[in-house]
């Protein structure tokens, strides 16, 4: 039990030394000591992930009372089964290659002990995350990953562009994670239970009850479902909830890593796997979830086209990435969709990685149109980008190549309308993918320089505390996709157990071998074409091609694509504006400066004032008004007295206040 308890909470302990206690033990303390933690918990993990996968057990175990009401219990369990393992392994192994890394590329930052504790912070939530028996420990880990995103996204917090991508992290996230809380609500008050081992054998009791709202009959489970997969689009995301995901690279490059490649990003992959029961017992969410895959990974390749910014152009790859994985999980097939997440975890944060070394190098200079020549200058950076870039395409054999192109293939031979829909624009988003990363190369390392001599003069290629991560990551883009491509996705396979499900009419494995060889090789001519095209575009016909982006068609696309198809501005100006109007009339100037003042301190104090003033207009001075007054007194406190016979005297006496204020008035 405490071996399975280290995995969790060696991170949390790194964080907490190197938080509190960073300024005793030092830059190198802080750094030592979270690293160490975390290659403990990879250590600790890949012992467990042996015990599982070899010998095909799962471990679950109690580690303290935490709700009891009535009859609900619901206590901190962890759960370690093949599911868990395998995002333990990815998470801690890529988390521990980055705390490496920034080690090196953080050395001068006056403040690296507060980031190497927000690094293992960020990698507890996730761990706690993945490791839950329950959803209501899973939301504590989706709301902490939320949380370490802010501090960490806006770690360099005087900077106001830092401010303002955290701030909008958080709001668009809040947005997903109060619908994903609804939809743990609906299956808690449909089956009175938050564990996953109660509620998955039970899901088929709700299948086919409905309810009525605003007139219109809802399945509970498809509802229940939709509002699960919109909580994961906002921490994936999937579009219409994408919009904090590429200004999340104003925090440090290590950030934007781990990020993008193993946390928070595929905490929404990771539950839509891990309530494949529910899923698949709703045709309805499976089919929005493909539609919203799929449009993603072709609304966020075409967006990559023409980005400046060299880690936004990395950013919405990993958007159009996270949707083949969220199609994949709609056409059922959840294997392949975690077999892409850890794919993708190992070039998506080498590229990153990579692309902190070029602006490490350049002076902190972002933009690749000021680069160039950097293939001579930084020739080992330079490998190692064109590994991932290479993987990120598809390229064959290397690590992307053995999940994304089964993925179409997938979708393909699912033989509907949404798998084909799926298919078509995943191979065009291929075709887009692989020409935005060959653009992102000529610009940064195959072109002529574009930067200051300075800046030339004094650029250098890494040092080996931060080329060894490179190293590490290059050799997982090269092979993990071979080596393990038959252990997750291999007809036959055994390896998920019982923590994946899907219905055996929907698996399309089978069929997707058989398929014609046209479509097979389809996405891969598609990425050859958008690798060589470009290759000839910017090295032969630049200038026809610079002369049509700067024509009336061409301006029509680039603007429609370079503004990320408008959703920035339709969200700030019909929708941001809107509830700013509503917040400033309603909630403030009706709500807290009208009704909470006037029934709070100023109300009262207005009235104690008005009526004070009138009070002292009694004072007249005259001992016959004060005999009035006894007189009416006295008949109050007689009527007081005998409330149940004299009830009806009361309207005598605001007869004679009235009288009375008539009176002095005059």
């Amino acid at each position: 039990m405490l071996f399975l308890l280290l995995i969790v909470f060696l991170p949390l302990i790194g964080s907490i030394i190197a938080g509190f206690f960073g300024f005793y033990i030092g830059r190198t303390g802080s750094v030592l000591i979270t690293t160490l933690t975390t290659f403990l918990s990879l250590l600790c993990s890949i012992c467990v992930g042996y015990e599982v996968i070899v010998y095909g057990c799962s471990f679950g175990i109690t580690w303290a009372a935490w709700i009891h009401s009535g009859l609900f219990e619901c206590n901190w369990n962890f759960v370690f089964d093949t599911l868990t393992v395998v995002m333990l392994i990815v998470v801690t192994s890529i988390s521990t290659l980055i705390h490496l890394y920034s080690a090196g590329y953080m050395k001068h930052d006056p403040h690296l002990s507060r980031f190497m504790s927000y690094l293992s912070l960020f990698t507890f939530f996730m761990i706690v995350l993945v490791t839950g028996d329950n959803f209501i420990q899973m939301f504590v880990g989706w709301e902490g990953v939320g949380f370490c995103s802010y501090l960490l996204i806006n770690f360099w917090f005087t900077r106001l562009q830092a401010n303002k991508a955290a701030i909008k992290a958080m709001l668009v996230n809040r947005v997903s994670d109060l619908l994903l809380l609804l939809g743990i609500l609906t299956l808690f008050y449909n089956l009175r239970s938050l564990e996953y081992l109660s509620i998955f054998p039970a899901i088929t009791i709700i299948k086919d009850i409905d309810f009525i709202f605003l007139s219109h009959t809802f399945k509970v489970i498809d509802v229940a479902c939709i509002l699960i997969f919109i909580g994961a689009m906002g921490k994936s995301a999937q579009i219409f909830l994408h919009v904090w995901l590429p200004d999340a690279m104003e925090g440090p490059t290590p950030v934007s890593a781990l990020i993008h490649a193993a946390t928070m990003v595929t905490a929404g992959v990771y539950l839509t796997s891990r309530c494949s029961p529910i899923f698949e017992n709703s045709v309805l969410s499976l089919k929005v979830i493909t539609i919203i895959g799929a449009t993603t990974a072709f609304f966020a390749s075409t967006v990559g086209l023409v980005q400046n910014d060299f880690k936004k152009i990395i950013a919405y790859s990993t958007c159009s990435q996270l949707g083949y994985m969220f199609f994949a999980c709609g056409l059922s097939n959840y294997p392949l969709a975690i077999f892409h997440l850890s794919n993708h975890a190992y070039f998506k944060a080498l590229l990153f990685l990579c692309s902190g070394a070029v602006i490490h190098a350049m002076g902190d200079e972002q933009d690749i149109r000021k680069m160039g020549g950097l293939r001579r200058i930084l020739p080992f950076t330079y490998m190692m980008f064109l590994i991932g870039s290479l993987s990120l395409m598809g390229f064959p054999f290397l690590t992307g190549f053995y999940s994304k192109d089964l993925i179409l293939e997938v979708a393909f031979a699912t033989f509907n309308e949404y798998g084909h829909f799926a298919y078509w624009l995943g191979t065009v988003a291929a075709f887009f993918t692989a020409f935005y990363s060959t653009r992102l190369l000529f610009y940064a390392f195959l072109s002529e320089t574009n930067a200051y001599k300075n800046i030339i003069k004094n650029a250098h290629d890494v040092s080996f505390e931060i080329g060894f991560p490179l190293a590490l990551l290059a050799l997982g883009s090269i092979f993990i996709g071979y080596l393990s491509r038959d252990m997750f996705v291999g007809l036959g396979t055994d390896f998920w157990n019982n923590s994946l499900y899907l219905e055996p009419f929907r698996n399309q494995m089978v069929d997707s071998e058989f398929m014609p060889v046209f479509f097979k090789l389809l996405p891969v001519f598609f990425s050859f074409v958008g690798l060589f095209g470009a290759l000839y575009l910017y090295f032969f016909e630049f200038k026809s091609f610079y002369e049509f982006k700067i024509s009336s068609t061409g301006l029509l696309f680039y603007n429609f694509l370079n503004r990320k198809w408008f959703f920035d501005k339709i969200y700030n100006e019909f929708l941001n504006q809107y509830i700013l109007k509503i917040g400033y009339t309603v909630s403030y100037k009706m709500v807290d400066k009208g009704l909470i003042e006037m029934c709070g301190p100023y109300g009262f104090s207005t009235l104690f004032s008005f009526l004070s003033q009138y009070t002292s207009l009694f004072q007249t001075g005259y001992i016959y008004h004060y005999s009035l007054f006894l007189l009416i007194g006295a008949i109050f406190l007689i009527n007081f007295l005998f409330l149940a016979l004299f009830t009806i005297n009361y309207f005598v006496i605001l007869i004679l206040f009235f009288l009375i204020y008539m009176f002095i008035k005059k």
